[in-house]
């Protein structure tokens, strides 16, 4: 069984059947992101909670006697037991309306989806990590580094916080919409959990601004929202690939305002192809990340050049410098072309960090060339 086995209640006249349903479809179909499959005794479970016969919190106590039940468990019992446990908690968070847009609400959806489940749940990690895609043919992504996590975090919810969506055109939206949660998710601030964190709380999020979220992309689509961040995210200069938000930006559409874009995996492989995943590339058969001891070193050994507009940053930054005197000595006049092409890039790859990291938004902030940043910078300006 499968969230499939719950779409006659999307289309029940009850609103609060609809609802749970939503809320469940969702949940389940979150889990393909890392390869996981769900339990009959869930879906059962899930379809009693939706009836009104269970709560969700009698649904989570099924489910903790039932594992506790089986003493003796497989590995494959226990990807479905964490399939079956955290599609059960983010059914609780979706149904709850509260929400504070700040990193720690995102740390606490975190803490509140894999706890028992995750050493590490609720908790930044402390080590720089790569991951084997399968839409990058084996590449990875560069991930925010470790120290620069809170740091970078502070920065993107601080850029959004004072972005206004008044006036905007439905693609404006849904573009600057697709880039916030592309920067979010690059961060990659846990060490496993990153992306069904970021879905759940996008939702939230969006339910926060007054959208009326179409939850079925969720639903149907979770891998091809993973593929779409994974593009948005991915530059390699020597093979002619930069990065992109035109899936991601797809997927937002069909969400936010009910468009039909086909979502379709294999058009965003890189290099083209009509592959399938397989157990050696497929992250939803491979979700663990992979500590990377030396990120610089490796980004360097693939020869993925940085970007212009990085190599000017490094280039202008001496000593400690503000967002005006930074401007200024780049020429550029606005703020968000220097936020979303200078500024928060470099910040996400630990490149240069704050002065004031405990007050990101603080009229003093400066900036600076981290250990990191001053290697690269000494590697690429060496006379």
């Amino acid at each position: 069984m499968n969230q499939e086995d719950l779409s006659e209640y999307i289309r029940a006249s009850e609103p609060h059947k609809r609802q749970r349903a939503e809320n469940w479809r969702v949940a389940i179909g979150l889990q393909k992101v890392d390869g996981l499959n769900t339990s009959e005794y869930l879906v059962d479970a899930a379809r009693r909670n939706i009836e009104g016969e269970i709560s969700l919190a009698e649904v989570r106590k099924l489910l903790d006697g039932y594992y506790k039940a089986r003493s003796a468990k497989a590995i494959s019992d226990e990807r479905t037991e964490e399939a079956d446990k955290v599609s059960q908690r983010i059914a609780e968070i979706l149904a709850e309306p509260a929400f504070t847009f700040a990193p720690s609400e995102l740390i606490s959806i975190h803490r509140r989806l894999f706890a028992g489940i995750f050493k590490h749940a609720g908790r930044l990690r402390d080590y720089n990590i790569t991951k084997s895609e399968w839409v990058l043919r084996g590449d990875t992504v560069f991930y925010a580094t470790a120290d620069s996590l809170l740091d970078t975090l502070s920065y993107d919810f601080g850029q959004e916080r004072d972005f206004s969506y008044a006036r905007l055109s439905k693609g404006e939206a849904v573009r600057h919409f697709s880039r916030f949660i592309s920067r979010m998710w690059q961060i990659h601030p846990f060490g496993e959990g990153n992306t069904r964190t970021t879905a759940v709380f996008t939702v939230k999020y969006l339910r926060s601004l007054g959208f009326n979220v179409s939850n079925e992309p969720f639903a149907e689509n979770s891998w091809y929202f993973r593929n779409a961040l994974v593009r948005a995210n991915y530059t390699n200069l020597t093979t002619g690939i930069e990065e992109t938000l035109e899936y991601l930006e797809r997927f937002f559409d069909n969400l936010l305002f009910g468009a039909s874009h086909p979502l379709l995996n294999r058009e965003m492989l890189v290099g083209g192809g009509l592959e399938a995943p397989n157990s050696t590339t497929d992250p939803a058969s491979n979700p663990a990340s992979s500590p990377a001891s030396n990120p610089a070193s490796s980004q360097f050994g693939r020869g993925v050049a940085l970007s212009e507009q990085m190599v000017a940053l490094l280039k202008t930054l001496v000593g400690e410098m503000s967002r005006r005197t930074l401007m200024a000595r780049l020429k550029l006049k606005d703020r968000d072309t220097f936020s979303e092409r200078y500024l928060g890039p470099a910040l996400r790859l630990g490149y240069i960090e704050l002065t004031q990291p405990n007050s990101p938004r603080s009229p003093t902030q400066k900036y600076r060339l981290t250990d990191k940043g001053r290697e690269i910078s000494m590697s690429i300006f060496k006379p």
